[in-house]
């Protein structure tokens, strides 16, 4: 399972999703692709159920489906965004 790191607000918008990184103060524009991608993997924490929400939510094929779950999630990562969630102690 993932969440997102205590220090991200989110807003949602028209176009997306808005994070602001209040320690580094950037923001960060998810698509709605991306924000599909981001809250499948903060409920189940899977990427292969990321693949299939967008698969059932956009025409595209398995391919670039896989290919940007792999994104989005390496990005969030990396960015300090998304981090495993801590199971009860």
């Amino acid at each position: 399972m993932y969440t997102l790191a205590p220090h991200i607000r989110q807003v949602e918008t028209d176009y997306g999703l808005v994070l602001l990184d209040e320690v580094r103060g950037e923001y960060f524009n998810l698509n709605p692709s991306g924000l599909t991608v981001l809250r499948t993997l903060l409920t189940s924490g899977d990427p292969a159920e990321a693949v299939e929400a967008l698969l059932r939510e956009f025409s595209v094929d398995q391919a670039v489906a896989e290919a940007d779950v792999t994104d989005v999630m390496n990005d969030m990562i990396s960015a300090g965004i998304l981090v495993p969630s801590r199971g009860p102690a």
